[in-house]
């Protein structure tokens, strides 16, 4: 659906929306928008569907990293219909219709989704009850915290403003990356045999992840403009997005049903 733009919409994404697309370049991102959400909705059903697959302590991990695709899911259709709005294509020919790209959905996501892929990292530790409310408070809120100050410089439209939100940014950032590796290194230890190079790898798949939005978000500072900076950040994001949420999803999966068959046997599932 088409809502008309508004002077505040237009004056802050105006400048990206009016860039020369060449059709290549709009095709690869719609389409990467269609596979992400075709592939969130499919995350989604895969995890709620698994939590009979598991034992009670880790049917909450499976109904957050669901929900964390669900929500995904729901804002890249967003995503997708502004994108279609954007534009008109006609005859191979690329054009901004007038209304502008609403890149701020991906803010509204990430505010919701980022804290909860930590907590559903943490409840998949099965910690003892006060350090898993301790740690999801504490890595919730710098999850939070960094996307608040991220999205300023997101829709700067000079590089100092993008520099300076980008920076304070990354402050919450590097605190989640310690605790990631510092904090919670020693309660990897702790994990079953079984499971605890995979508790590793979604460690390591989650900063891997996360690694990569800041890289996208300083795309524009390098020699690339106009429509390739559009299509960099776009393609970019959408790809950090679906490693961090679909692919250590299932990993929490996979950690899931092998403590559960270690703890509970078959008895519990269902």
């Amino acid at each position: 659906m088409k809502n008309a733009p508004t002077s505040e919409m237009m004056s802050q994404k105006g400048e990206k929306n009016v860039e020369n697309l060449t059709f290549g370049q709009y095709s690869l991102v719609y389409n990467a928008f269609s596979f992400t959400f075709a592939t969130m909705a499919a995350a989604t059903l895969f995890l709620w569907l698994g939590r009979s697959q598991v034992g009670p302590a880790y049917k909450t991990a499976l109904t957050i990293s669901g929900l964390v695709t669900a929500i995904a899911a729901y804002h890249y259709f967003r995503i997708f219909e502004s994108w279609e709005g954007a534009y008109s294509v006609e005859g191979g020919i690329v054009a901004a219709s007038g209304y502008a790209f609403n890149d701020a959905y991906r803010y509204v996501d990430w505010l919701l989704t980022v804290p909860l892929l930590l907590i559903e990292l943490i409840l998949v530790m099965r910690l003892s009850q006060e350090e898993t409310v301790s740690k999801s408070f504490k890595l919730g809120g710098a999850a939070a915290l960094m996307i608040i100050l991220g999205y300023p410089g997101e829709i700067a439209t000079d590089i100092p403003t993008r520099v300076l939100w980008g920076t304070l940014s990354a402050i919450p950032f590097v605190y989640i990356m310690w605790q990631l590796f510092a904090g919670l290194g020693a309660s990897i230890n702790n994990q079953p045999e079984n499971v605890r190079e995979l508790v590793k790898k979604a460690r390591l798949l989650t900063f891997a992840s996360w690694g990569f939005y800041p890289i996208v978000y300083m795309i524009p500072y390098t020699n690339l403009s106009g429509s390739d900076v559009t299509v960099g950040v776009q393609v970019g994001y959408t790809i950090a997005d679906l490693i961090a949420k679909a692919g250590v999803g299932v990993l929490i999966y996979m950690i899931a049903v092998r403590k559960s068959q270690a703890e509970y046997g078959d008895k519990a599932f269902g």
